[in-house]
């Protein structure tokens, strides 16, 4: 196939794609201390077996062959360590394909920061639009997550030194490439064009991936990919800036009370047996030891359903206004104000309410731990009176102590933009890239770090008003737009 007619067939591909690319907007909030760097990708309610095993419905584990690959510990080294392998699992559904000569697509998506299971469970964009291309479905899970881990588990992986050395972003694109090459050869899909697709931190990987890797994908969706998030391209205060602005937009109200609440909590954890009050009124499981734990525990509740908000199937954020001032009477003050809101938020059945919720280890916030202390540095801070928070200023000195006690090496905060770019975007994708859509729910806090204006005819911004599982919605009524 002629060059320019490929290249013409991949841009019709991803010019019919963008209308129906965000279902990737859910997101989780992990909370750290010092500095929080929120999880990227979504935030999934997975319903388990009894073995604590996710259950994948029957219809998509039937449709869907996993396979392993035995993969290269160490792409770029070729001392005799770095050739030691383990097996990393991708996932094909050929179901609705057209076959080696149709030149039918592939769409492949890059795995994040959680087991390839709770992708295929929660990811529909692939199979909902396979019939439609004839497209070969590919899911492909990240080096370390899941059942892809050289050392057998997380735990056992960050305690060695050497190993974790390997978990880091570049070595994954290039795992992807890898995998996407032998798919080829093993389908005889030789002049089939690959689309990679990612939400979150994958969709970073799906842009990143094109930019590093066009001789492989010749183009990517990269839903919510705060590429710019980085060295300090993007205020520090962008990501809570947005939460605060999700919240005053629906209750001038509300952003008032949740801002003045935070002294309202120092105030009375200042008093004798202040933290027993408190304890008490907010019903936590065990008795809080600071003011601090209650109100990292807040944020935490306010930043997810800022990244998790999809109203009307998911109004997250009214749901905890309205519990905030519909839900009680009228004279009740701040604090039983606040309290009302998590019991909207959380549901009322609840016993009591764990602070340390978002602080559980699992694979995942372990993982991201060390992705954050080493290469995926995103400073988050704010001010005193530019959110609807308390002020929490990013501090890198305070941050890489906390890294180096944790790890024994600093995070290298420079690494993402010197490796991938992120300075002077719009001059540097105009020159070096192409066939890339960049999709944004302009109501998700990490659209701050996106890209949210067109850079030239091939690499586009698509945003939405609202954040909206299924975005499909949002074509029909025109709220979709490509953003000049």
């Amino acid at each position: 196939m002629a060059p320019l007619i490929l290249s013409r067939r991949v841009m019709i591909l991803l010019f019919q794609l963008y209308p129906l690319l965000l279902p990737f907007f859910l997101f989780q909030t992990v909370s750290t201390f010092p500095h929080k760097i929120p999880r990227l990708s979504r935030h999934h309610k997975v319903k388990l077996n009894s073995d604590n095993s996710l259950v994948i419905p029957a219809a998509i584990s039937n449709e869907y062959k996993i396979y392993n690959y035995t993969q290269t510990l160490d792409h770029f080294n070729y001392a005799p360590s770095s050739y030691a392998t383990f097996e990393q699992r991708y996932a094909i559904n050929s179901k609705y394909w057209g076959g080696p000569d149709s030149n039918s697509p592939i769409f492949a998506y890059l795995g994040d920061e959680e087991s390839m299971d709770d992708d295929l469970r929660a990811i529909g964009f692939l199979d909902d639009n396979a019939p439609h291309f004839n497209s070969l479905s590919v899911f492909i899970e990240h080096r370390f997550y899941g059942k892809s881990n050289p050392a057998g588990s997380m735990e056992n992986a960050l305690k060695n030194v050497t190993l974790r050395g390997y978990f880091n972003s570049a070595q994954a694109l290039a795992d992807y490439a890898e995998i996407l090459l032998y798919i080829k050869t093993q389908f005889s899909a030789f002049h089939s064009p690959i689309i990679v697709v990612g939400g979150s931190y994958g969709g970073m990987l799906a842009s990143w991936f094109r930019l590093k890797y066009p001789h492989i994908a010749l183009g990517a969706l990269a839903s919510s990919a705060p590429i710019l998030y980085f060295d300090d391209i993007t205020p520090q205060n962008g990501y809570d800036s947005i939460v605060t602005k999700d919240f005053k937009d629906f209750s001038h109200k509300c952003y008032k009370t949740i801002r003045k609440s935070w002294a309202e909590i120092d105030k009375i954890a200042s008093k004798p047996n202040g933290l027993s009050i408190l304890s008490r009124r907010f019903k936590t499981c065990s008795r809080l030891n600071n003011s601090g734990e209650l109100k990292d525990f807040l944020e935490s509740i306010y930043d997810d359903a800022a990244q998790s908000d999809a109203p009307p199937e998911y109004p997250l954020v009214s749901m905890i206004c309205k519990g905030i001032h519909d839900g009680v009477p009228k004279k009740t003050d701040i604090v039983g104000r606040i309290f009302a809101g998590v019991v909207a938020y959380f549901g009322n059945d609840v016993k009591c309410y764990d602070t340390n919720y978002y602080k559980i280890p699992s694979e995942t916030s372990l993982g991201w731990d060390w992705q954050t202390c080493s290469e995926m540095v995103v400073p988050f801070g704010r001010g005193k009176t530019d959110t609807i928070f308390q002020a929490s200023p990013f501090n890198f000195q305070q941050f890489s102590e906390k890294c180096k006690s944790s790890y024994g090496v600093p995070p290298r905060p420079h690494w993402i933009t010197t490796y991938y770019g992120g300075h002077d975007i719009k001059l540097f994708l105009k020159r070096f890239a192409s066939n890339i859509i960049f999709s944004n729910g302009l109501r998700d806090p990490f659209s701050s770090g996106g890209v949210l204006y067109n850079i030239s005819e091939s690499v586009v911004a698509v945003t939405t008003v609202n954040d909206v599982p299924i975005a499909w919605t949002y074509f029909q009524r025109g709220k979709m737009t490509q953003n000049g």
